[in-house]
Protein backbone atom coordinates (compact mmCIF):
# COMPACT_ATOMS: atom_id res chain seq x y z
CA UNK A 1 0.00 0.00 0.00
CA UNK A 2 1.84 3.43 -0.81
CA UNK A 3 1.93 6.41 1.25
CA UNK A 4 -1.46 7.88 0.33
CA UNK A 5 -3.44 4.51 0.89
CA UNK A 6 -2.11 4.38 4.15
CA UNK A 7 -2.82 8.46 5.00
CA UNK A 8 -6.36 8.08 3.31
CA UNK A 9 -6.73 4.91 5.69
CA UNK A 10 -5.59 7.09 8.75
CA UNK A 11 -8.29 9.60 7.79
CA UNK A 12 -10.75 7.32 7.57
CA UNK A 13 -10.08 5.69 11.16
CA UNK A 14 -9.78 9.01 12.73
CA UNK A 15 -13.40 9.40 10.95
CA UNK A 16 -14.95 6.80 12.45
CA UNK A 17 -13.77 7.46 15.13
CA UNK A 18 -15.33 10.70 15.45
CA UNK A 19 -18.63 9.52 14.42
CA UNK A 20 -18.17 6.78 16.90
CA UNK A 21 -17.96 9.07 19.69
CA UNK A 22 -20.35 11.59 18.45
CA UNK A 23 -23.13 8.76 18.30
CA UNK A 24 -21.73 7.39 22.01
CA UNK A 25 -22.51 11.00 23.22
CA UNK A 26 -25.85 10.64 21.73
CA UNK A 27 -27.03 7.66 23.18
CA UNK A 28 -26.07 9.03 26.80
CA UNK A 29 -29.28 12.01 26.01
CA UNK A 30 -31.50 9.31 24.62
CA UNK A 31 -33.44 7.93 27.32
CA UNK A 32 -35.77 4.35 26.69
CA UNK A 33 -38.82 3.53 29.19
CA UNK A 34 -38.73 -0.45 30.17
CA UNK A 35 -42.01 -1.58 31.63
CA UNK A 36 -43.95 -4.41 33.12
CA UNK A 37 -47.39 -5.47 34.91
CA UNK A 38 -49.55 -3.16 32.34
CA UNK A 39 -47.58 -0.64 33.16
CA UNK A 40 -47.94 -0.80 36.71
CA UNK A 41 -43.80 -0.42 37.12
CA UNK A 42 -41.94 1.95 34.61
CA UNK A 43 -38.19 2.64 34.57
CA UNK A 44 -36.83 5.15 32.64
CA UNK A 45 -32.96 5.06 31.83
CA UNK A 46 -30.59 6.51 29.04
CA UNK A 47 -28.79 4.63 27.13
CA UNK A 48 -26.14 4.81 28.96
CA UNK A 49 -27.52 2.36 31.71
CA UNK A 50 -28.55 5.67 33.87
CA UNK A 51 -31.29 4.98 35.86
CA UNK A 52 -33.74 8.33 35.78
CA UNK A 53 -36.86 7.22 37.27
CA UNK A 54 -38.60 4.62 38.50
CA UNK A 55 -42.95 4.63 38.52
CA UNK A 56 -44.33 1.95 40.79
CA UNK A 57 -48.09 1.88 41.37
CA UNK A 58 -49.11 1.92 44.74
CA UNK A 59 -51.74 -0.94 44.34
CA UNK A 60 -47.91 -3.17 44.17
CA UNK A 61 -46.37 -2.02 48.13
CA UNK A 62 -48.66 -4.43 49.63
CA UNK A 63 -46.86 -7.64 48.06
CA UNK A 64 -42.75 -7.57 48.09
CA UNK A 65 -42.47 -10.63 45.79
CA UNK A 66 -44.79 -9.67 43.27
CA UNK A 67 -43.08 -6.32 42.80
CA UNK A 68 -39.47 -7.73 42.78
CA UNK A 69 -40.46 -9.45 39.90
CA UNK A 70 -41.93 -6.69 37.84
CA UNK A 71 -39.50 -4.17 38.88
CA UNK A 72 -36.84 -6.98 37.14
CA UNK A 73 -39.06 -7.32 34.12
CA UNK A 74 -39.23 -3.90 33.61
CA UNK A 75 -35.07 -3.65 34.45
CA UNK A 76 -34.84 -6.45 31.08
CA UNK A 77 -37.51 -4.87 29.08
CA UNK A 78 -35.26 -1.08 29.36
CA UNK A 79 -31.86 -3.08 28.89
CA UNK A 80 -33.23 -4.35 25.78
CA UNK A 81 -34.28 -1.39 24.64
CA UNK A 82 -31.45 0.08 25.20
CA UNK A 83 -29.65 -2.41 23.28
CA UNK A 84 -31.56 -1.91 20.26
CA UNK A 85 -31.48 1.62 20.51
CA UNK A 86 -27.85 1.25 20.67
CA UNK A 87 -27.37 -0.97 17.56
CA UNK A 88 -29.69 1.25 15.47
CA UNK A 89 -27.79 4.09 16.16
CA UNK A 90 -24.12 2.36 15.73
CA UNK A 91 -25.08 0.14 12.71
CA UNK A 92 -24.16 2.44 9.75
CA UNK A 93 -20.83 3.35 11.56
CA UNK A 94 -18.52 0.23 11.41
CA UNK A 95 -17.29 -1.47 8.70
CA UNK A 96 -19.60 -4.73 8.29
CA UNK A 97 -17.67 -7.61 9.97
CA UNK A 98 -16.49 -5.61 12.63
CA UNK A 99 -17.54 -5.97 16.19
CA UNK A 100 -16.92 -3.22 18.54
CA UNK A 101 -18.83 -3.32 21.87
CA UNK A 102 -20.95 -0.51 22.66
Amino acid sequence: MGKGGMGNLMKQAQMMQANLKKAQDELANINVEGSSGNGLVKISMSCKNDIKKIDIDESLLNDKEILEDLIMVALKDAFQKIETTSSEKMSGLVPPGMNIPF
